[in-house]
């Protein structure tokens, strides 16, 4: 890799982590703060971790990079919290844009697929209209205009359903009901591509390195999921699988028979096209990531 000192904000979340012990084991000097390490609605504390990169990056004669990992992701507190919401997911990545912008530093700022509806039968491309449903999908897309829209060498990063170690996350919840009930229901009719933090963090790192180098795609919102798509009951079913249980205990529901505060997207996979176009290398089917994720973590799983 080439010489990189990179700022995480974010860094003790399921991606931060990732980036982090990714990017260190490439040789990388890596910043990898939590938020109560970095508040990236702080404007005072953005601009000093920014300086702090771009200065550690000049004694090492390295290139500075920042990877905006930091979000709001609780999505149905979102929905009574939206102005909380709003601070991180937008308010942040406008003053992380702004500081990189006056450091000179190349940001690139992860995204969802929560900003669209996900009424298509199609997957989504990185220039479809946004049309957010939530109060989550409505500041995340917040974000991504306030980044566009700053004149900073930046990039959105889309991605979806992403699962991974030190937090909360759905193989881990499915895991938890395995133990704890007979049978389980989910949905059916929401599709996307379950991504696991680990192949989204090399896919990030790869895409950083051509920035850094000063090959960064001309396409600036870029969309990176795991190869294929499912529904939620097939990927929970797809869990029970990998940890040896039967999946004929997972039963389908509609949206409708489990509703929740936030309103989700019926169908927001993500097309691969503007990342291969890109020329940067696909990420793995999702059915052999989680396959992979369960070996690797499977007593953290059955915990």
């Amino acid at each position: 890799m080439q010489a990189l000192t990179l700022l995480v904000p974010g860094g003790t979340g399921q991606l931060g982590q990732e980036l982090d012990k990714q990017a260190r084991q490439a040789g990388a000097e890596v910043l990898a703060p939590g938020s109560a390490q970095l508040d990236v609605t702080s404007a005072s504390q953005v601009v000093s971790a920014v300086r702090e990169l771009a200065e550690r990056a000049r004694r090492r004669q390295a290139r500075p990079l920042v990877i905006n990992a930091a979000a709001y992701t609780a999505v149905d507190a979102a929905e009574t919290a939206e102005r909380k919401a709003f601070a991180v997911n937008a308010d942040g990545p406008r003053l992380l844009a702004a500081a990189c912008t006056s450091a000179q530093v190349p940001l690139v700022h992860v995204s969802t697929d929560y900003v669209f509806s996900g009424e298509t039968d199609r997957p989504y491309e990185p220039d479809d209209p946004l049309s957010p449903r939530s109060a989550y999908g409505r500041t995340k897309a917040a974000g991504e205009v306030a980044v566009m829209n700053s004149g900073a060498d930046a990039w959105v990063v889309r991605t979806a359903w992403v699962y991974g170690v030190g937090g909360s996350n759905f193989v881990h919840t499915i895991a938890r009901l395995e133990r704890e009930k007979e049978t389980i229901r989910v949905v059916d009719d929401q599709h996307g591509s379950p991504t696991s933090a680990k192949a989204l963090a090399r896919g990030l790192l790869q895409l950083g390195e051509r920035i850094v180098t000063g090959e960064g795609p001309p396409q600036r919102t870029l969309h990176c999921t795991c190869q294929g798509s499912t529904t939620w009951f097939g990927f929970a079913r797809a869990i029970f699988e990998e940890l040896g249980a039967d999946p004929e205990r997972v039963q389908p529901c509609s949206t409708e028979d489990f509703p929740r505060p936030a309103p989700r997207p019926a169908r927001s996979v993500l097309s691969p096209k503007s990342w291969l176009d890109a020329g940067l290398d696909p990420l793995p089917e999702w059915r052999e990531a989680l396959a992979a994720y369960v070996r690797e973590h499977g007593d953290a799983i059955r915990e």
